[in-house]
């Protein structure tokens, strides 16, 4: 409707310019001066009075536009104008910046509840621009990191030099688990950051958590199972001890007095040799569980060299088909990029691998169409990592959270070591170990 009015008006204004220049051209050529000057003074005014028009619309548009810019919506035209096209636009400009207005407070209220959710956030939060400039952080992390206000990541440096190092270096979507300790004792941080891209700018989003609470109830949680599976494997090997040498017992004593020699008969002796046989078998049962778990606790520091990748899976691959086995399976490795190098203990790697190799050819017993996958190669997150990947039984979900507790095993051989051993392994490599088990089981090894 405003900009119709607008049209009208401008057609209007030059139609009767034109009307005029023809009029005064007439008079020009019928000698008539007089009326050909007055015309042009007509023309004159008229054009004048067109560009006051155009300048008066769009000064206003600027004068509006200026004031959207600056935040500033008190701006107001007059309605009531003797020019009807003029009154509209004022009443349109008025509408809108009413309508802006509304708009930009209902966006501060927004911010505003959004940053009172992160100020009563029991995690901590802060941006981080390319020059190492605090945004934005809220009352947790100042808290964690016990240094407010926090500007800028130098100011780190006054609470912890490495705590420092780590945020300098620290990468878009990079874990980390710091422990920093002040005259408040030591607290455990999980450290996570996501890029960002806000009006063109590049930030940092780091997430900084407290899991000194997490990693203790972990540690107690493992512990008991620990102890429950020690416990477990003990008294199944003390039990028939206990029972096998009080029944030998009471062969040699009858109440306070001990059997005299010659009161012993053959099918007593040979009871007694079969006991003592089983009570040494299991005394060295229980000798190798010990020996297992002194194999446990001292895994040596690995020896890291570059090793290539595809070197080490195919003499993985190797040793396993040498393994006599009346049910073969089709054993396949995969390398990307062919090059790959890995930077690892390739004696202690090799033995995680064949650990899990070895599982997956037990999974697939008695199954047909077997197959094992070996798979190195390069994540989204920059990280490289071997996948073990076979189409047996898989694991069942309730024991998805057992299999790496020490000694913990459901075969009838074996000690119930070997993914304990492989976590810690990973973990001496500074990787980690990780399961999937639905219609397919990956074991998934990744390297920092």
């Amino acid at each position: 409707m405003v900009s119709r009015n607008i049209y009208l008006q401008l057609v209007l204004r030059i139609v009767f310019i034109v009307l005029t220049v023809v009029i005064s051209t007439y008079l020009f050529f019928k000698e008539s001066y007089v009326g050909c000057g007055i015309g042009i003074l007509i023309i004159i005014a008229q054009t004048s009075a067109l560009i006051n028009y155009v300048n008066q619309t769009n000064r206003k548009i600027a004068y509006f536009f200026d004031a959207i810019k600056n935040e500033d919506f008190t701006l107001r035209f007059p309605e009531k104008l003797s020019v009807k096209s003029l009154e509209e636009l004022n009443h349109s400009l008025n509408m809108l910046n009413n309508m802006i207005q509304d708009i930009h407070l209902k966006k501060q209220a927004q911010e505003q509840y959004y940053q009172e959710i992160l100020r009563q956030a029991d995690i901590g939060i802060f941006t981080i621009n390319p020059k190492g400039h605090i945004l934005f952080a809220n009352p947790t992390v100042q808290e964690l990191l016990n240094y407010r206000p926090l500007n800028h990541i130098k100011q780190l440096n006054q609470v912890d030099q490495e705590l420092y190092q780590l945020f300098q270096k620290l990468e878009p979507f990079e874990n980390r688990i710091y422990q920093l300790g002040n005259e408040r004792g030591k607290r455990d941080l999980s450290i996570k950051c996501t890029p960002l891209t806000i009006e063109g700018q590049d930030l940092l989003l780091v997430v900084v958590h407290d899991i000194h609470r997490e990693l203790d109830e972990k540690e107690t949680d493992s512990w008991v199972k620990l102890i429950r599976v020690l416990t477990h494997e003990i008294m199944n090997t003390i039990t028939p001890i206990t029972s096998i040498s009080e029944s030998i017992l009471k062969y040699f004593k009858k109440g306070s007095s001990n059997t005299h020699p010659t009161e012993f008969s053959k099918d007593q002796i040979k009871n007694t040799a079969k006991g003592l046989e089983v009570i040494k078998d299991q005394g060295n049962d229980l000798m190798s569980f010990v020996q297992s778990y002194r194999k446990f606790l001292s895994v040596p520091e690995p020896e890291k060299e570059l090793v290539s990748a595809k070197k080490l899976l195919e003499r993985v691959k190797l040793l396993l088909e040498e393994q006599t086995d009346e049910n073969p399976v089709k054993i396949e490795i995969g390398v990307h990029p062919k090059e790959l190098e890995l930077y690892i203990d390739s004696q202690q790697i090799s033995q995680v691998l064949l650990n899990l190799g070895k599982n997956a050819k037990q999974s697939l017993e008695g199954q047909e169409n077997g197959r094992i996958k070996f798979i190195c190669g390069i994540n989204e997150m920059n990280k490289k990592f071997i996948q073990v990947w076979d189409n047996g039984v898989g694991i069942p979900p309730e024991l998805l959270n057992e299999i790496f507790v020490p000694f913990f095993t459901t075969k009838n051989s074996g000690t119930g070591i070997g993914l304990s051993l492989s976590k810690q392994i990973m973990r001496l490599h500074g990787g980690s170990i990780q399961v999937l088990s639905d219609e397919n089981t990956v074991f998934t090894l990744i390297f920092d």
